[in-house]
């Protein structure tokens, strides 16, 4: 039996559909209103999840200027990790409009938190699941504070070796997380296709007996969908309004659109992966008749042999199978046999 996770009710794993977490992070750029009509629009696109960050400047890093807190490369160059948090985050007393808005709109929404009182905040307002997120997957002390919660939990492994993921697994489940999922995850922003090893989440899933999933920060939506026919069982995905109108994640993320393509094609992709058969199936019925079967090409009188010249596989399929040729060749016709009928054993002496 594979492993399964309930979040909000909803069953979670690879024997039920995909679970697709629309992540909003800081693309509400700076703005209540913004945030708010991001829900909206997140709700609208028929995600199974709203997911937000909660964590203050101050809590991730302090104010400095110093070489070790600037960002070299990327979409944040040139920045200080202090400038960057001060505009991405989402203020702590913003979230309980938030969280009743996503109520509001029937849509489950949980968060990341980066600290413990983050992780307090979320608690009180009642969310249903956390998130570590993967620069933050070897904080153990986080981790066995946000398990020490009850509450299902969600770990990102950008960057983390075996080990590393190992410890924070392992101390979940000593803190009283019963049910985790591990989501494969390259924490490059936008990650690279080609660095995706998707097979890493079916492995990692295996490895720990736990849901698997992707943390997808490429651009477009098929290593998403690939990742469900590879058998994940949940996507998180980031989110905008519009990419134009830019945000610390923006250049990353799905517009609505976009986002509701995702979340079709995935649906798709884990209903194509169906079951192991070799039934004949329901769809394929009405094409049995353009199967090849034997047939008389010419007029056969009473009588004669059929030969290879006489009868043949061709289309349409309402005569023997072709796989009875060779018995069928030498015998002789009971009766005429007019050119274009379906041979059968009643027609053979």
């Amino acid at each position: 039996m594979t492993p399964t996770v309930s979040i909000a009710g909803r069953r979670i794993g690879q024997d039920h559909p995909p679970y697709v977490i629309c992540e909003l992070s800081g693309n509400h750029n700076g703005s209540i209103d913004r945030a708010l009509a991001l829900v909206d629009a997140a709700a609208d696109t028929g995600c199974d999840a709203i997911k937000i960050q909660t964590y203050t400047p101050d809590t991730m890093t302090i104010d400095c200027d110093r070489e070790d807190f600037h960002i070299h490369g990327g979409l944040w160059d040139g920045r200080t990790l202090y400038d960057l948090y001060q505009e991405a985050h989402t203020p702590f007393e913003w979230h309980e409009e938030i969280f009743a808005h996503a109520a509001k709109r029937g849509v489950t929404i949980f968060s990341t938190p980066f600290d413990e009182t983050a992780a307090d905040l979320l608690d009180d307002l009642g969310a249903p699941a956390f998130k570590i997120a993967s620069f933050e997957a070897i904080d153990v002390a986080l981790i066995a504070h946000v398990a020490r919660k009850g509450k299902p939990m969600i770990i990102s492994t950008g960057m983390a070796n075996l080990g590393e993921i190992e410890r924070a697994v392992t101390t979940a489940k000593e803190n009283g997380c019963e049910e985790l999922i591990l989501l494969h995850c390259i924490s490059s922003y936008p990650a690279p296709t080609d660095q995706s090893n998707l097979r890493t989440m079916t492995h990692l899933a295996e490895a720990f007996g736990v849901v698997g999933g992707l943390s997808d920060h490429t651009h477009g939506t098929a290593t998403s969908v690939a990742a469900i026919a590879l058998g994940g069982a949940v996507i998180e995905k980031h989110f905008t309004l519009a990419r134009a109108d830019g945000g610390p994640d923006a250049a990353f993320s799905l517009e609505p659109e976009e986002f509701k393509r995702l979340c079709e094609d995935c649906h798709n992709a884990w209903t194509a992966l169906g079951e192991v058969s070799y039934t004949r199936k329901p769809a394929e019925e009405a094409n049995l008749i353009f199967r090849r079967s034997l047939y008389a090409v010419v007029d056969i009188a009473e009588g004669d042999l059929l030969t290879p010249q006489n009868v043949r596989s061709i289309r349409p399929g309402y005569g023997l199978s072709p796989h009875l040729a060779p018995t069928v060749m030498g015998k002789r016709a009971r009766a005429a046999i007019p050119r274009g009928t379906a041979l059968s054993y009643d027609l053979l002496g």
